[in-house]
């Protein structure tokens, strides 16, 4: 039984169609919306928690409708049965921290032995016990994050909406953090709708995820089914570091496809077959994954996939460093740890070998459609 069931929801702000029939089910776990800024993530999240009314749809949260426009059906977001962690933490300043996780428990009237015994559990659960009496400006950012999600669980619902929750935290603790609210969401055993434009995020917490842009789903699968075969141009380009090449079928059989690449001086690769159906001739598009490109100023005893370019620069990045090369019409940076010992480069330029792996290639066919319908966790 999926917990929550979007149908055709669109919604237009003036001339911005920031939702445009969005269709999905969701069973279980942890479910990220992806893509940049304006792509309808937000709005997406919000209809569902029922701070924003779409122009036509529906929605359902347990097989209960929520919202349906066409019967003139919405149900408050209070009545949702939903806990909602806003971007900015949403914490009443003047309110102590047990105050705060109170404050829907208090409004349901709870009595208060069973009020205290919550805040209680739900604070020692994210780790904030013997907090109880301080007040938000007496916290860190990452303790006044946790605030914030005590005070959505403690409402114990079936479903929990967290709104980029960690952007307001630097780099290192929102690292941190990932790993923690991953952690914390998965002990209290409830399902999650999580919204990030940071596609390393979302693949550390989420089991599944669905990449959105211009108010469209583009794809909804798991993250290693994402990285690995992207479902059109865009989501390659979006997902993680990756260089994209238009190319054409030379042949195909045996699980592999040859694919002769232009702007690689014609080069051809091996990569292995996607599961459309592909014939010598078509046109395609190749994914390459730069951070598994192997780089030598030798060559290397390959007998594929190999090309030759020449090295435009390098820029240092503390423990990474990326080289820019130059293969054919195209531009390829490619990204190393400094102690890898598959690099082998003692010059400032010259000619610069590189292999690609098949692995590392995703081929996208012109006319990939994808599924977009529910995906098992």
């Amino acid at each position: 039984m999926a917990i929550l069931r979007v149908e055709g929801l669109s919604k237009t702000y003036k001339d911005l169609k920031a939702l445009d029939g969005v269709s999905f089910e969701f069973d279980k776990g942890i479910l990220s919306f992806l893509g940049p800024s304006g792509c309808g993530k937000t709005t997406l999240l919000r209809c569902i928690a029922g701070l924003e009314i779409p122009d036509e749809g529906r929605i359902f949260i347990d097989e209960k409708l929520q919202t349906s426009i066409s019967e003139s059906i919405l149900v408050p977001a209070y009545s949702r049965e939903i806990g909602f962690v806003f971007q900015s933490y949403a914490l009443w300043p003047h309110m102590t921290v047990f105050n705060n996780v109170a404050f829907g428990l208090k409004l349901r009237k709870l009595p208060g032995e069973e009020t205290r015994r919550r805040v209680k559990s739900s604070l020692e659960l994210v780790g904030l016990q013997g907090l109880e009496d301080r007040y938000p400006s007496q916290l860190s950012g990452g303790q006044q994050q946790r605030v914030a999600l005590a005070r959505s669980v403690v409402m114990e619902p079936r479903l929990i909406l967290l709104d980029e929750p960690l952007s307001n935290l630097d780099a290192k603790l929102r690292e941190e953090m990932r790993v923690e609210l991953k952690k914390l969401i998965r002990k209290v055993g409830i399902s999650a709708l999580y919204v990030t434009h940071d596609q390393e995020e979302a693949f550390v917490i989420s089991d599944t995820v669905i990449v959105m842009n211009r108010g469209k789903i583009l794809q909804y699968a798991t993250p290693d089914e994402i990285y690995n075969r992207p479902a059109n141009q865009f989501v390659a380009s979006f997902i993680g570091r990756s260089v994209l090449v238009d190319g054409k079928v030379a042949s195909v059989g045996g699980g592999e496809c040859l694919v002769t690449v232009p702007e690689f001086n014609n080069a051809t690769l091996v990569c292995p077959a996607p599961k459309e159906t592909l014939r010598p001739g078509d046109a395609c598009s190749l994914v390459l994954r730069t951070g598994e490109i192997k780089l030598s100023n030798k060559a290397m005893a390959h007998d594929q996939n190999l090309l030759e370019g020449s090295m435009v620069s390098r820029d240092y990045r503390g423990g990474l460093t990326d080289h820019r090369v130059q293969v054919g019409s195209k531009e390829i940076v490619v990204t190393s740890h400094r102690l890898c010992p598959m690099i082998d480069l003692d010059e400032e330029d010259g000619k610069i070998f590189l292999y690609v792996d098949k692995s590392a290639i995703s081929v996208i066919a012109e006319t990939r459609q994808t599924d977009l319908r529910r995906v098992g966790t």
